[in-house]
């Protein structure tokens, strides 16, 4: 396991951004023993802990070369990609601009020259965009941002390439099963979420960490993560629950 990971892991158990508890659901509707909430990232220290990890990850994959623009998707993905677009400046010296949505379109100001549904304005004819976000579950999130993206590239008369995706975590989880009526299915294991985004965008998606290594971890060192409530080791419990979930979800 790589240092930068080590170091998200130590800091995803410090923050309680990575907890274990009960009744938790997820977006798509099915029960989770865990949750990764990266908004416990919320000081400067973590926010620029948060943005070294990814300075790391596309420095370490050699993706900073082929990036113009780094792009994060409201609302977490925003404190994202300012942070690694920080790091990327402070620690390495490349100075790119950061973007982001808007989740609905603006209706005041300068909202009637443009439908753009993006803030700062960054996007150039034939620009590369990497985006950047917290967690990859069912990548629905990462399905909406593209097409806000290709309506800009339409409105504004411009080529958008999107060179990438980095997630911080990977959940390494298949997608939902739903019954005709739109509920999901308990129990039930969907398609590799990520393979099946890639396989449909074309664009490539870089995970940080995956949640089995970054688990692994904290539980072979004994690293308290806030567990019902309160700090303290992963215990055989706690451990036997997560390794059903991901026999039971998950992928590979």
């Amino acid at each position: 396991m790589d240092d930068y990971k080590r170091q998200l892991a130590r800091t995803l158990a410090e923050t309680g951004a990575l907890f274990f508890a009960d009744n938790l659901v997820l977006k798509d509707g099915r029960a989770t023993p865990y949750f990764v909430n990266m908004g416990m990232f919320r000081t400067g220290r973590l926010s620029l802990e948060l943005g070294a990890f990814f300075a790391k990850m596309m420095l370490s994959r050699d993706l900073v070369k082929n990036t113009d623009i780094i792009l994060g998707p409201s609302y977490k993905g925003i404190a994202i990609a300012l942070s690694t677009s920080v790091a990327l400046w402070k620690e390495y010296g490349f100075d790119l601009p950061f973007e982001y949505d808007r989740k609905e379109a603006k209706t005041h100001g300068e909202s009637g020259l443009s439908k753009n549904m993006f803030v700062n304005g960054t996007f150039f004819d034939g620009c590369r965009v990497f985006i950047v976000d917290d967690v990859a579950t069912s990548m629905g999130t990462k399905y909406e941002l593209l097409e806000k993206i290709d309506a800009a590239q339409k409105s504004m008369g411009i080529k958008i390439r999107v060179t990438g995706i980095g997630i911080a975590i990977d959940r390494q989880q298949t997608t939902a099963v739903y019954d005709g009526n739109g509920h999901v299915v308990p129990g039930q294991k969907g398609n590799n979420a990520i393979n099946d985004f890639v396989s449909r965008s074309g664009i490539p998606v870089y995970t940080g960490a995956g949640i089995r290594e970054v688990v692994n971890y904290l539980y072979n060192e004994r690293v308290p993560v806030l567990i019902h409530g309160s700090k303290r080791p992963i215990d055989e419990a706690v451990k036997t629950q997560f390794d059903q979930y991901l026999q039971l979800y998950g992928v590979g």
